[in-house]
């Protein structure tokens, strides 16, 4: 960034700042209104393969509750956030508000050098529903500041405890005189006999026993050998012990958890496409009355107990307890974080930065996080005591809720707050008991929220991240496809990883870690 957007940043900053004592908030009616006239604010909302629409009902129902319109000046011809955010950033210029999908990184790599504002003292000032949030949750919100302790951005905060759970067919159980597996032994019992016993009743050796839409979650089998996958809800990702970064897949229950997905893989436990068949594996396998077991969401796994009832007798697909790891642990590696990297940030020429965190705001008070989460009251949902419940119209649809609110402008993730209860209001007593289930005991593991690097800190994981990835998930597949042996291979795949500079990596994210969580 050059010094002169530095110093635009400094002057539009402290322009905000001087009116932090003249604004007072008004409690009538109209007391949503930005401005006491119209403004219309450039916003750059890349969300991949969707595309922002102005048009949106819920996006026209906050125009016309706040007297803001976003005009779309979204970078077209790409799907790629970060790369739309390359040409914003060295060509195009940068709009009032850049929002979206990933931006996170960008904005703290950028915001430091001028590109964005520093929000802090704008949202004491102006901005009273973040501010409440902010200080109710200090930690999320310091995990998205960046390395310089500032906040540049405002960030799309998740709701909701559990993401994915693991679920086995009760009906092929019944079937064959078995109780779903409580250990990794069991577990292997029982997948051995769905492979060999004919649970689905066709005279036929067609069952898959252990199926995944994603096979990332195959890999999360290793668990159960006391290894890690993830310390967050993205796949690969570093995760926190005792205060120390590590990455599960150079760690010693790896390898062991990782030579047990490879015996499975090869005994026909696990299916044989699980690298090619790709996300319609779980409805294939399903209706197909093919798949025995997976890892996958609450709510949309045990909606296939209502699609199926009719075409599948007796078709029973339940939630169950992670089984007790070797050493007896018991393990939900996957949750929903209270934090993603979607959100918005200010840019530096934006010439209405008080109007602008006040919009931002709007999507945090009680009535811009009803729209944001359940559309228009009246049309998509009614008030009762005091809580947004869907119309029937919208729980009757054919169409899938969350589908539903991607057609109107809800759920979009720019910086806001989301409800649980609008997926809850959809999740069917199947997914609700598989809940209350995983609540009975403390399964779940602390995550790993990502730090803010400075530049040096930035360089190194740039220049060595991607080479150790890539090497990673090539043996990796490697491995569980039986063309090498991980046991063999784990003496030069470690020696590998230092060589491509992984101790590098991880020092630079500790160094981070320590500097934004060390207090």
């Amino acid at each position: 960034m050059t010094r002169e957007i530095k110093t635009m940043k400094r002057t539009t900053l402290a322009i905000a700042i001087s009116t932090t004592f003249l604004t007072v908030p008004a409690f009538a009616d109209g007391h949503l209104m930005v401005s006491d006239t119209p403004l219309t604010l450039d916003a750059h909302m890349h969300f991949g393969r969707r595309e922002y629409d102005p048009n949106w009902p819920v996006e026209l129902e906050a125009q016309r509750l706040t007297g803001v319109t976003l005009n779309n000046v979204t970078v077209d011809n790409t799907t790629n956030g970060r790369k739309a955010f390359e040409w914003m950033i060295t060509g195009t210029g940068l709009p009032d508000i850049v929002g979206g999908v990933h931006l996170k990184d960008n904005i703290n790599r950028f915001g430091p050098e001028g590109a964005f504002l520093s929000l802090d003292e704008l949202i004491a000032a102006h901005a009273p529903n973040i501010y409440a949030q902010m200080q109710a949750n200090p930690e999320v919100f310091n995990s998205v500041r960046a390395y310089d302790g500032e906040l540049y951005f405002v960030p799309y905060l998740t709701d909701g405890k559990y993401g994915r759970a693991y679920f086995i067919r009760q009906d092929w159980l019944e079937t064959l005189g078995l109780e779903a597996p409580d250990t990794v032994d069991e577990l292997y019992a029982v997948l051995t006999a769905f492979r060999d016993g004919d649970p689905n009743g066709n005279g036929l050796q067609d069952e898959v026993p252990a199926f995944f839409r994603h096979w990332q979650e195959a890999l999360r089998l290793v668990t159960f050998w006391d290894g890690r996958t993830s310390g967050s809800d993205t796949y690969h990702d570093f995760h926190v012990v005792d205060g120390e970064i590590r990455h599960g897949y150079a760690g010693e229950g790896y390898r062991e958890g990782i030579a047990h997905i490879a015996k499975w893989y090869a005994e026909g436990l696990i299916d044989p496409e699980l690298f090619s068949r790709g996300t319609s594996s779980r409805e294939f396998m399903l209706e197909n009355n093919l798949g025995g077991f997976t890892h996958d969401w609450f709510a949309s796994t045990a909606s296939y107990n209502d699609s199926l009832a009719e075409s599948i007798e007796g078709f029973s697909l339940q939630a169950m307890l992670p089984p007790a790891s070797i050493s007896g642990v018991r393990m939900a590696e996957h949750r929903r974080t209270p934090i993603r990297p979607e959100g918005w940030g200010i840019s530096y020429s934006n010439p209405n930065p008080v109007e602008t965190i006040k919009y931002m705001d709007f999507w945090w008070s009680e009535e811009g996080r009803r729209l944001a989460n359940f559309g228009i009251e009246g049309q998509h949902y009614t008030l009762v005591d005091g809580k947004a419940v869907f119309t029937d119209a919208v729980l009757g649809n054919e169409r899938p809720v969350n589908s539903q609110m991607s057609d109107i402008g809800a759920q979009v993730q720019r910086g806001f707050w989301q409800d649980y209860s609008y997926e809850e209001q959809w999740t069917n007593e199947h997914a609700l008991r598989g809940i209350a289930l995983y609540d009975s005991g403390d399964y779940l593991v602390d995550q790993f929220l990502g730090v803010s690097f400075n530049q040096e800190e930035q360089a190194i994981y740039d220049r060595h991240w991607v080479a150790i990835q890539t090497y990673m998930l090539d043996k990796q597949r490697s491995w569980v496809l039986g063309e090498t042996d991980v046991n063999a291979e784990w003496d030069s795949y470690q020696a590998a990883l230092e060589s491509l500079g992984l101790s590098k990596v991880l020092n630079a994210m500790q160094s981070a870690y320590d500097r934004q969580y060390g207090e």
